[in-house]
C-alpha cells in the first residue's frame, strides 16, 4: 500500500511537472512564430537573407516537435495514473499547479529512532532475515538419517526395528545416505548461511538508507540506534 501510494503521488507530481513544461513550450512556440513572422517580413523587406528566415523556421519547428513529445508523455503518465487507480485509460482531473502545491509538513523533532522500524522495507528486511535462518537448520536437518517409524499395517519399519540391534549400517540404505551425501549437505548449509549474511546486508543496507535521510533531515530523528544497528 506504502508503495501504490509513493508511486500515484510520484507519477501525478510528474505529470504536473509535465503540465508546466508544456505551457512554457507553448509561450516558447508562440514566441519563435512572431520571430519567424518578423524574419520573413524583414527578408521581403530586403532587410535580412533568406538564412535568417530558414533558422526561425527550424526554430518554430523545434518547439512544435518538444510539444508534440510532452503531450505524449503527458497521456503515458494519464494512463499510468488510470491503471493505478483502477480506471481505463483517460485524461486525469487536475488540481493545482505544481508551483501551489502544499509543501510536505515539518516532522515533529525528538522522536525517537526506533519509529523507523515500523517501516515497510525494514520490516521486509527482518523478516529476511529470519527466513533465511530457518532454513539453515533445514539444511542442517538433512545430516541426520530419515527413518520410516511404521511399515505396512502399522507395524515397526526394519529400519526402525534394526537401529538398535544391528547398528546403523546395517540399518538401511535409507540411513546410510546422508553419510554419502555429506558433500551436499555440507554445501546446502554453507549456501543456507551465505543467504542468510546477504540478507543480513540488505537489512543493513535498509537501515544505512534511513540512517543518511536522518542526517539529511536531522530534525527529524533522535537518537543513534538505528545508525548503531
Amino acid at each position: 500500500m506504502t508503495r501504490l501510494i509513493s508511486e500515484l503521488a510520484t507519477r501525478y507530481y510528474n505529470l504536473r511537472a509535465l503540465d508546466l513544461q508544456l505551457e512554457i513550450a507553448q509561450r516558447t512556440l508562440t514566441t519563435r512564430r512572431d520571430s519567424l513572422r518578423l524574419a520573413t517580413v524583414r527578408h521581403i523587406s530586403g532587410a535580412t537573407s533568406l538564412v535568417d528566415v530558414r533558422q526561425a523556421e527550424q526554430l518554430v519547428h523545434t518547439a512544435e516537435g518538444e510539444i508534440v513529445d510532452l503531450r505524449r508523455q503527458i497521456e503515458q503518465q494519464e494512463n499510468a495514473l488510470s491503471f493505478l487507480i483502477g480506471q481505463n485509460p483517460g485524461a486525469i482531473t487536475r488540481g493545482r499547479l505544481l508551483v501551489e502545491q502544499a509543501p510536505a509538513p515539518d516532522v515533529p523533532s525528538g522522536l525517537p529512532s526506533a519509529l523507523l522500524a515500523r517501516r515497510p522495507d525494514i520490516q521486509q528486511a527482518e523478516q529476511q532475515i529470519v527466513a533465511a535462518n530457518a532454513q539453515i537448520g533445514v539444511a542442517r536437518a538433512a545430516y541426520f538419517p530419515q527413518i520410516t517409524l511404521t511399515g505396512i499395517g502399522g507395524v515397526a519399519s526394519n529400519a526402525l526395528s534394526s537401529l538398535f540391534t544391528t547398528g546403523l549400517w546395517a540399518a538401511g540404505a535409507n540411513l546410510v545416505q546422508p553419510i554419502f551425501n555429506a558433500g551436499r549437505t555440507r554445501s546446502q548449509v554453507r549456501l543456507a548461511e551465505a543467504q542468510t549474511e546477504e540478507a543480513a546486508l540488505v537489512y543493513r543496507q535498509a537501515c544505512r538508507a534511513c540512517a543518511r535521510r536522518r542526517r539529511s533531515h536531522p530534525a527529524t530523528y533522535s537518537g543513534s540506534a538505528l545508525v548503531k544497528t
